[in-house]
């Protein structure tokens, strides 16, 4: 694989035939989690598309050219002419092969899959999650001298690296962005020696075998398996929300406040994350509108009269959403009063739904015991029902779900396991 400046682009790439450049930089976790999957599918395919790479901070021009905005960013090429779209941020293996595989003959494409041999690693630990949880569960392990390898479909942080501000986590006395306080833990835990596999597709998990297969060739074995898979928003599953999911209804306020700088909003939710991320939006949108089902907020107070002293902010309490409507470049969120059953309208540039979480245990839900809400119980180390197996933070059945009390259940698990382990 050729690493290739501006200068050689043409002839590398648009007069190279089939080609996939990379746009990369340093001191970047995405990146270094995409160079491993690169690198092994320019093995696979690299006698049919050339694999090359261009550091983007030495070749501006020609990325800002390019609309590449954002690294690590993937362009494929065939004959000169882009296709397929690009791929950037958090890139899956899966995703990258789609792309390859639509590039070449369905034969040819069987030809090269022939020649992918399944492999297995083996480990002392899998952490499954790599939030703040998993990433300390990593961090105290690794210091154990416990092989740990963790395991994410995204890159690591969970919520908080969505998170656009956290005002109370212990040491910091000014308020830090999510972001930097999720990249700083797991640059930590990389740097003490946990193995990442992250932004993968997790095809299998079995928890009695304490095995899991990623990218559907990779079967990595443990003796310990801690479960820090997090939680993922609620839906409300009223008619048009599945259908305008990511065209006009958002989840998270750090990725789409920016879009809605002086424009209408509607935020549907009333507890704490919807008030402080209503907050959040309020910096951007022109106008929210906050859609509750009961007569007051649940969010703490502080936060709340803050919301209630900002003059961009009504409030509907005791409604709920009954449907969304695209109309040209707006969103009609139908209302009913729960009072007086009255319906009405609300014309808005754009949704932000905050109504709690539920946990991500789809793949092995029915093997563990679980409370009433869906969450995994556990015992004060950490011990779930299946030998073994521990689970940590949002995922498990607790009452508070903080960053802090993530990091304390990660902390717990890791030392449980490593006296089990020496």
């Amino acid at each position: 694989m050729r690493e290739i400046t501006s200068s050689e682009f043409d002839k590398e790439v648009l007069a190279g035939g089939k080609v996939v450049v990379d746009f990369y930089s340093t001191e970047c976790p995405p990146c270094e989690a995409l160079a491993p999957k690169f690198d092994g599918l320019s093995d696979l395919y690299g006698k049919d598309i050339k694999f090359v790479k261009m550091f983007r901070q030495q070749n501006k021009a020609l990325a800002e050219q390019l609309g590449v905005k954002s690294s690590p960013t993937l362009l494929f090429f065939d004959n000169g002419a882009q296709v397929g779209g690009m791929l950037a941020g958090g890139i899956k293996r899966s995703d990258i092969i789609h792309r390859l595989d639509a590039m070449l003959p369905a034969q040819r494409v069987t030809e090269i899959k022939a020649h992918l041999k399944p492999t297995v690693s083996e480990f002392d630990v899998i952490i499954l999650g790599a939030g703040p949880g998993g990433l300390t569960a990593g961090l105290y392990l690794c210091q154990a001298k416990i092989n740990t390898v963790l395991v994410d479909v995204a890159l690591p942080g969970g919520h908080v690296s969505t998170t656009h501000e956290v005002s109370n986590y212990p040491g910091f006395i000014e308020p830090q962005a999510g972001y930097m306080l999720s990249h700083n833990m797991s640059e930590q835990t990389k740097q003490c020696g946990t193995t990442y596999k992250v932004a993968v597709d997790v095809t299998k998990i079995d928890l009695e075998k304490k095995e899991v297969v990623i990218d559907e060739f990779e079967t990595i074995r443990a003796k310990k398996i801690i479960i820090a898979t997090g939680t993922s928003p609620n839906l409300m599953g009223v008619p048009g929300e599945k259908e305008l999911k990511g065209k006009g209804i958002s989840y998270c306020a750090t990725c789409d406040a920016k879009y809605y700088g002086d424009k209408e909003v509607v935020v549907i939710g009333g507890g704490n994350s919807a008030v402080e991320e209503a907050d959040f939006i309020s910096k951007f949108a022109g106008n929210i509108t906050m859609v509750h089902q009961f007569g007051a907020f649940t969010a703490n107070k502080q936060a709340q009269a803050k919301l209630l002293a900002n003059p961009k902010v009504a409030t509907l309490f005791e409604h709920e959403p009954r449907s969304f409507v695209r109309h040209g470049d707006k969103i009609i969120t139908e209302v009913e009063d729960l009072k007086t059953k009255k319906v009405s309208k609300l014309v808005a540039d754009g949704v932000f739904v905050f109504i709690g979480m539920k946990p991500n245990i789809e793949l092995f839900k029915d093997k563990l015991a679980l409370d009433s809400w869906g969450y995994i119980k556990t015992d004060e180390d950490m011990r779930t029902s299946m030998p073994g197996v521990f689970a940590v933070g949002d995922v498990i059945s607790k009452k508070y779900r903080q960053i802090t009390t993530a990091v304390a259940d990660g902390t717990i698990a890791a030392i449980a396991i490593a006296k089990e382990l020496n």
